[in-house]
C-alpha cells in the first residue's frame, strides 16, 4: 500500500511520525508531502529524520518555505524541495490519504 501524509499545519508531528514508522514497519510506502505552515516542521530534527527511514520519502513545498520564512539550504539530501506537482502526483499515487 502507498500511503501519502498531506502536511499543511505544524501541529501534529506527533501523529506525523507515528503514522510514518508504522506504514513503514509493515513494508507500506509512506509520501509525505508539506506545504503552507507544514513546512516549518522542517525546523525540528525529528520531522528531518523521517525522511532517512527505508520507505518514507518527504517533498517540501518550496514556495511555502519561502512564505513561511524556512530556510532549505542544508536540509537532508533526502528531502526534496518541488511545487504543487509534487503534491498532485502524492495524491494520484496514493491508496489513502491522510491530512494533517
Amino acid at each position: 500500500m502507498k500511503l501519502g501524509i498531506l502536511v499543511n499545519t505544524d501541529k501534529h508531528l506527533g501523529h506525523i511520525r507515528g503514522l510514518a514508522a508504522a506504514a513503514a514497519a509493515k513494508d507500506h510506502e509512506v509520501m509525505i508531502f508539506a506545504m503552507d505552515q507544514g513546512v516549518r516542521l522542517l525546523e525540528n530534527a525529528s520531522f528531518s529524520e523521517l525522511a532517512e527511514r527505508g520507505g518514507v520519502s518527504i517533498t517540501i513545498c518550496d514556495h511555502s518555505a519561502e512564505m513561511q520564512g524556512v530556510a532549505t539550504e542544508g536540509i537532508s539530501k533526502a528531502i526534496t524541495c518541488s511545487g504543487q506537482f509534487e503534491n498532485a502526483m502524492m495524491v494520484n499515487k496514493a491508496d489513502k490519504l491522510i491530512v494533517l
